[in-house]
């Protein structure tokens, strides 16, 4: 049976991703900015790919895993926007609204880690 119950997490970082992409299109396109353009695009669109995988992880384990690389992505993705702003790549209204996202991604991520493990810990979820 299919869950059909909203994913805040998962639909948020779906729509950061398509913020990325656009982002991607219009640094290539209008700033002909290939490189770092290039590793925001593999970054922050890591981060919803990731969560999806962790839906259908093997163990707890394993979807701490995903989740946890998908928070470093994350990282990484705030990491690229700070170098985009601070190279006049992209004005700051924009990469306020974007990292401002970042950050909420990250500050989920970082929650729903810690709410499995705390599970784990407890005995309430199994492996």
């Amino acid at each position: 049976m299919i869950d059909t119950r909203p994913n805040v997490l998962k639909d948020k970082s779906y729509g950061f991703a398509i913020k990325i992409v656009k982002l991607n299109q219009y640094l290539v396109s209008e700033q002909k900015e290939y490189i770092l353009s290039k590793q925001l695009l593999r970054s922050g669109t890591a981060i919803g790919a990731l969560i999806r995988e962790g839906e259908f992880a093997a163990s707890k384990a394993d979807f701490i895993n995903k989740f946890t690389v998908s928070l470093k992505e994350a990282n990484e993705t705030a990491y690229w926007l700070m170098l985009l702003k601070d190279t006049d790549y992209i004005e700051n209204e924009r990469f306020v609204e974007l990292h401002l996202e970042c950050k909420e991604l990250i500050a989920m991520l970082v929650s729903s880690i810690k709410t499995v493990k705390e599970k784990m810990k407890k005995g309430e979820m199994k492996n």
